[in-house]
């Protein structure tokens, strides 16, 4: 189970890191093009939840990885479930289906994460 924990962890890792610095680096206008429901967000809410994704992104793996404040690790996914959990609702209400579909999943991934961390499998 260590071995799915990490192999979810690095796969969360990834799409936040990816998401977030996208969000992080591109304008609203540009984002707009593969995120239609950035139109209903301030443009600070949308940099500011790019800078949690990144956040997320580090906290998954470093903690673990060094071995140092290895508790950070599962905070880490509480938090990635916490902006998943808006995020299925923000596209449920756009009606973006792939995309709810898509955040549920790594809602339940990061969810999974942190019961291993904090439980069973902790560092």
């Amino acid at each position: 189970m260590n071995v799915v924990l990490w192999i979810l962890q690095v796969l969360l890792a990834l799409v936040f890191l990816g998401a977030g610095l996208t969000k992080v680096a591109q304008p609203k206008e540009k984002l707009r093009e593969r995120m239609g429901w950035v139109d209903g967000v301030p443009q600070p809410t949308v940099k500011a939840l790019g800078a949690l994704e990144v956040l997320a992104a580090v906290g998954l793996i470093l903690p673990a990885l060094t071995g140092i404040a290895t508790v950070l690790t599962p905070l880490a996914a509480v938090g990635a479930a916490i902006v998943m959990a808006g995020a299925v609702v923000v596209h449920a209400r756009a009606k973006e289906h792939p995309g709810t579909a898509f955040t549920a999943l790594l809602l339940v991934a990061a969810l999974v994460v942190a019961w291993g961390r904090f439980g069973p499998y902790a560092f």
